[in-house]
């Protein structure tokens, strides 16, 4: 390579707030595939309960009555609302079970570009079905699919732009996850208000117009991004062959799931039982106004999208006069911080117990700013270990069983927000408090005997010495 052929790769390197310009396009359109997820999801629950589940629409549900026999296996048998909530329950968790699928389908046959467009069409079309009542199952099939492969191949491309001994990776995914967390502020709002002024199917069709918008984006951004891997059942012989070590980290991943699911139960509780807590313990009316209870997941969103980028401009600071920690301690400082979070609700709690008065949202404000600190190092940093630990050309699976832990984490928080109502309110966030501060001493556990094996030291790095 030349020395300007150099110099503008260098640029180019860091072209985007210093990083890979690669970066700011996949942010972009993950930007848009939230949206658009985010949008579809607001609406889901109120759209099956208000219309769908409905006398004269059930009947119109193309495969409804051996769904519904289906779903009453798992859970029993329900109607309306329980239904509904049945039915999204189980739509949330297979969501983050299909990126393994199609993470191993990218690994072996079709590459991460063509299964990020096949992801993108799928959940553009899937969208666009929700439309009419008579294709809902297929809707909801085609965005499983779509989220199957476009989830995590494109997460797995943010990986791939730095060296596995480049300490900006972990920057990177927070940065990649603050595209998220403003695509969760703006898309209910939009949405929801086209649903509630011209009707449902408006609010489905805007979700869907911008999954379109991400498929655009990312096709104009193919240029930027990394090459694709060998494939699996390449005969490039460059490619590494699986080693015992490799067998060991695939191990060390596969036991840290649980552990994620534990220590993410704090923030996963928002968007369950922690929305009946906050009715009777907040202070929501102000005057003749009263706040609806789901803007909270708004000013979480809002917080959280403040927090990840003072995270990142920490550690970035920290890296001008400190070695910057591996993504395993990194992970374990963010579940120590965010399982002080719920103290915060443990001491609300106890005021409202013994004055019989609603708390401010000061309260809340504490609890999510503490929370989205620790989340902020520990999801996106997550996605970082993982993609950093994939053997090579195995990335598209690991990612991909990264997203099992929040499968885990949903099925037991369905059980532990479940005590709410039987223990009290004080009792029921110190749990919460302990379980998070488990996972944290797991987590010291494993850097100390085997977070070599999966996030080793980083070298410094040429610019670190500029």
């Amino acid at each position: 390579m030349t020395d300007v052929s150099q110099a503008i790769a260098e640029r180019r390197d860091r072209a985007f707030i210093g990083h890979p310009v690669g970066l700011g396009w996949l942010s972009f359109a993950e930007f848009w595939e939230r949206f658009s997820y985010y949008g579809m999801t607001a609406l889901l629950v109120l759209y099956m309960t208000h219309q769908l589940l409905l006398p004269g629409h059930i009947e119109h549900v193309i495969g409804f009555a051996p769904f519904n026999r289906f779903v009453s296996g798992l859970y029993g048998s329900a109607t309306g609302q329980p239904l509904a909530s049945h039915i999204f329950g189980l739509y949330a968790g297979t969501v983050y079970l299909t990126p393994i699928f199609g993470g191993l389908l990218s690994d072996l046959f079709l590459g991460r570009t063509t299964s990020v467009i096949i992801g993108a069409i799928s959940m553009a079309i899937g969208h666009f079905l929700m439309a009419f009542d008579q294709t809902f199952l297929f809707a909801l099939l085609c965005l499983l699919v779509g989220v199957g492969f476009f989830k995590g191949n494109i997460a797995s491309q943010v990986g791939a732009l730095y060296k596995n001994d480049d300490p900006r990776r972990a920057n990177a995914y927070q940065i990649f996850l603050l595209s998220v967390q403003i695509a969760v502020i703006g898309s209910p709002i939009i949405c929801g208000w086209l649903a509630t002024t011209y009707g449902w199917h408006y609010g489905f069709g805007c979700a869907g117009v911008g999954m379109l918008i991400g498929l655009t984006v990312y096709l104009l951004s193919r240029k930027t991004l990394p090459a694709e891997p060998p494939k699996l059942t390449s005969s490039d012989h460059t490619r590494d062959p699986l080693t015992g070590k490799d067998g060991i980290k695939f191990a060390v991943l596969i036991f840290l799931l649980p552990v994620l699911a534990v220590a993410l139960c704090g923030n996963q509780e928002i968007n369950n039982a922690y929305m009946n807590w906050a009715e009777t313990h907040y202070q929501l009316t102000f005057g003749h106004i009263t706040l609806p209870t789901p803007w909270l997941l708004s000013l979480d969103a809002i917080i959280s999208a403040l927090t990840i980028p003072a995270v990142v401009a920490f550690w970035q600071w920290w890296e001008t006069k400190w070695a910057e920690p591996d993504e395993i301690t990194k992970i374990t400082i963010g579940v120590a911080i965010a399982s002080l979070a719920p103290l915060m609700l443990v001491a609300a709690s106890a005021i409202v117990a013994s004055t019989h008065q609603k708390v401010g949202l000061g309260w809340a404000l504490g609890f999510e700013i503490i929370n989205d600190i620790g989340f902020a190092n520990v999801f996106p940093v997550g996605l970082a270990l993982y993609s950093r630990a994939a053997p090579k050309g195995l990335s598209g699976l690991v990612i991909g069983l990264f997203y099992i832990h929040l499968f885990m984490g949903n099925l037991f928080i369905g059980w532990l927000g479940g005590l709410l109502d039987s223990m009290p309110a004080t009792s029921f966030w110190l749990l919460h408090v302990g379980f998070m501060a488990v996972a944290a001493a797991i987590l010291l556990v494993v850097k100390f005997t085997l977070g070599w094996i999966i996030a080793p030291p980083y070298r410094e790095l040429p610019h670190a010495a500029e």
